[in-house]
């Protein structure tokens, strides 16, 4: 039988950092990569100001407030596959601007569409809330999650509305 040595070369400390940096290159260049685009649509961090955050007392009195006309809306009876919308009006009763950062449903059958730009003191916009019956019967009601840089930072509104569901020929 023939004997067979195995030896292992360790590479050299320089080889080891030429890999190291390659191996660097490489995950910085995936970051760079995957992240590219992702902040479009996002504010900037000191534009929003979310003071829910902060670590010190806060004065309310200097910030944005949201008031609403109204919280919550009736619908009334409509027919299951009928697609309604309401207008939630607002207004901005504080001394900073009001910036909505973001809004959402508690069903992927509510959506709220908010205004992108801040909302000046004194003024005032509206949420649009679009409801699809599609499938749904009876009395129903959605909650909508408003998140703005006031105090509290969260706000809901809901829309009611009772689906009535038509009889076919065959039934």
């Amino acid at each position: 039988m023939e004997n067979v040595v195995h030896s292992r070369i360790s590479p050299s400390p320089w080889g080891q950092a030429k890999l190291a940096s390659k191996a660097l290159g490489v995950g910085l260049f995936f970051v760079v990569l995957l992240s590219c685009g992702q902040e479009k649509d996002k504010l900037p961090a000191d534009l929003v100001g979310i003071p829910a955050t902060a670590d010190e007392g806060i004065d309310k009195s200097e910030l944005a407030e949201i008031i609403f006309q109204e919280e919550e809306f009736d619908f009334g009876t409509i027919t299951q596959g009928e697609k309604v919308s309401h207008e939630f009006k607002f207004e901005n009763t504080g001394v900073k601007d009001l910036i909505i950062s973001n809004a959402y449903a508690d069903c992927g059958c509510t959506v709220p569409e908010v205004p992108k730009k801040p909302i000046a003191p004194g003024e005032g916009s509206v949420i649009r809330v679009s409801f699809d019956s599609d499938k749904k019967s009876g009395l129903v009601t959605k909650s909508i999650t408003v998140v703005t840089n006031c105090i509290p930072n969260k706000h809901v509104v809901k829309i009611k509305a009772n689906i009535f569901v038509p009889q076919t020929k065959n039934q």
